[in-house]
């Protein structure tokens, strides 16, 4: 055996005696609940399709006109040929719908996060990230050492010690963080942007897990002129569909154009996606019992599994997080949930920190009153048979 292979056959031993080995299943989605592994339906409670809309007919159907006009690839970069102008429209409903100078549209959320973080380097900025900030930001901000540090996680005062002890750096400061976090708790928005207002720094929030789901419009937390601020949000969670966004001042939009490398090297999104997230845009400002039902049912959830003596931690969101904290007790329940028809794959390090495994659920607003009583029957099973 060679050296390659002895390499990678030790990082997988060590994987598999952790029980941390990873393996892709074939999986095919029959509705925004339900999906089907292994020849077995499941309830999925795995998905970010937060608001239902990947099955949404209005999306199927612009996916198919924008095919039928412009085809099903874009075999070029947007600075070359593949910038079609559906890139406009959705950009617009960005900027109008974030109250931004403008928006900029990015084949995925990961490149989006990282490719940016590298592109600030280009000014010297400083990042000060969330210690549980998205692994795209984190391999980002990496690129320039010298320039990054971590604040423990939603720790305002820590993050204020660091922005005094740089103050006086000839460089721009920024605080970079989520809204919503992976695993379902909030940042405190409110005292960032406070933050911001009272001092020199700029923030950059991920607003992933947020968009379709928060906020005014359903598009998030943060609304306002981003003439210090950078936004971020995707369209392959709560709109249903593919693809990124970054809401923005007009000035900041020209200079990733020009600096940052998702943008520059990598290929357009086909015009069927594109077309799918106009419909999108046009359905999300216009669901909010869709949203109110979807919070209320995580709010009635969250309690039932804390009076069950789940730790589900200090999560407010559409995200519920059970611990475990044990690697095999996370696949454990993972394996009797699918055992009785609920999918929902064990989280375990280095998704999360060390002891911090556990079983991710994500709610849909099509999830059904029945979906989350069987839910709670299977978890109080599991429990009654430890």
């Amino acid at each position: 055996m060679d050296t390659l292979n002895q390499q990678i056959s030790a990082l997988l031993g060590e994987q598999k005696h952790y029980s941390r080995l990873r393996q892709l299943k074939t999986a095919s989605i029959a509705s925004p609940t339900q999906i089907t592994i292994n020849g077995n339906i499941l309830i999925n409670f795995a998905s970010n399709d937060y608001l239902g809309l990947s099955q949404h007919p209005l999306l199927k159907e612009r996916a198919i006109e924008a095919i039928n006009k412009y085809g099903v690839g874009s075999p070029s970069s947007r600075l070359i040929a593949g910038n079609c102008e559906l890139y406009n429209v959705v950009e617009s409903h960005i900027a109008n719908l974030k109250g931004t100078e403008a928006a900029l549209v990015f084949p995925t959320g990961f490149q989006t996060n990282l490719s940016i973080m590298f592109a600030l380097s280009k000014f010297n900025a400083l990042l000060l990230c969330d210690q549980f900030s998205h692994n795209s930001i984190l391999l980002g901000a990496r690129w320039n050492k010298r320039n990054f540090a971590r604040f423990a996680h939603n720790n305002m005062d820590e993050l204020k010690r660091l922005i005094q002890d740089h103050s006086t750096e000839n460089k721009s400061i920024w605080a970079v963080t989520e809204s919503v976090f992976s695993m379902g708790d909030l940042a405190p928005i409110d005292v960032l942007l406070s933050l911001s207002q009272s001092t020199n720094i700029h923030l950059y929030i991920d607003e992933a897990h947020a968009t379709g789901v928060f906020g005014k419009n359903g598009m998030g937390f943060v609304h306002a002129p981003a003439t210090k601020n950078v936004t971020m949000g995707t369209f392959g969670k709560g709109c249903g569909s593919f693809g990124a966004y970054v809401a923005c001042s007009s000035e900041f939009k020209d200079f990733l154009i020009n600096f940052c490398p998702g943008i520059i090297y990598t290929t357009a999104l086909p015009p069927p996606v594109l077309g799918s997230i106009v419909a999108a845009l046009e359905l999300i400002p216009h669901m909010v019992l869709e949203r109110r039902r979807l919070l209320e049912q995580a709010i009635w959830l969250r309690e039932q599994m804390i009076e069950m003596g789940f730790h589900t931690g200090a999560q407010a969101s559409h995200i519920i997080y059970l611990r475990t904290g044990n690697d095999e007790q996370a696949l454990s329940l993972s394996h009797y949930l699918s055992e009785n028809k609920i999918y929902a794959p064990a989280i375990r390090p280095p998704t999360v920190p060390e002891n911090g495994a556990g079983i991710r659920l994500s709610l849909s607003a099509a999830h059904t009153d029945a979906d989350m009583e069987l839910l709670l029957t299977v978890l109080k099973q599991w429990q009654s048979g430890k």
